[in-house]
């Protein structure tokens, strides 16, 4: 799965780990007249929203991102960002290992699989994984494997058997675009210390 209009190039990773933000999620919540409440979820997973203003402290820095903003044409182009809250396929502080996340059963045909972060119930496709960071097995057995980066896409040399678990571990970006045309920049304020807002949000592939 390609995303349109999308850079390879990752934001400054020092300033993308002091970035504020999370995901979010669009439910719809209807109070019944009896003050019970019916809930129904309007998006299937999460999307993340960031603005990364509260981690520009320095004029050089905020010039440099102002030329990230522009080679990307503000909205057009999306980029890599990394999630210092989760980017990896284990627990944050974790060491990622091979057996981490399941991607797949074999059925002695199949030899692509996506990579894929499961939260309880809910799998969120993994479009950017990070160069060399993937490791996979199958049925606990390490397992050469081609990797795409720009898709996730795991192919291995040869179909799983069937039933066997292809699993991996791996590292990753967050696709995202600037969720502004318009970067407003008062430089004296600036120079007193004050915050530029700078929104980024996820793309879903």
């Amino acid at each position: 799965m390609s995303l349109a209009n999308f850079h390879e190039i990752s934001f400054p990773v020092s300033l993308a780990l002091a970035a504020s933000g999370g995901p979010e999620r669009r439910t719809d919540v209807v109070t019944l007249a009896s003050g019970a409440e019916v809930r129904n979820a309007v998006w299937a997973g999460s999307r993340r929203r960031w603005d990364v203003g509260s981690a520009v402290t320095r004029l050089d820095t905020l010039q440099a991102v102002v030329a990230f903003f522009e080679a990307r044409r503000g909205r057009l182009h999306g980029f890599r960002f990394r999630d210092g809250l989760d980017e990896r396929s284990c627990a944050p502080e974790g060491t990622v290992s091979a057996l981490d996340q399941a991607i797949g059963t074999g059925d002695g045909v199949t030899n692509v699989f996506q990579l894929v972060k499961t939260y309880g119930s809910w799998q969120r496709t993994i479009l950017k994984p990070v160069d060399g960071s993937v490791t996979v097995a199958v049925d606990g057995a390490g397992e050469s494997a081609s990797i795409d980066t720009a898709t996730g896409l795991v192919t291995l040399a040869a179909p799983p058997a069937e039933g066997a678990s292809v699993t991996a571990g791996f590292r990753f970006d967050c696709p995202v675009r600037f969720d502004t045309d318009r970067l407003d920049v008062n430089l004296e304020a600036f120079g007193a210390g004050r915050i530029v807002s700078i929104p980024l949000i996820e793309l879903i592939g």
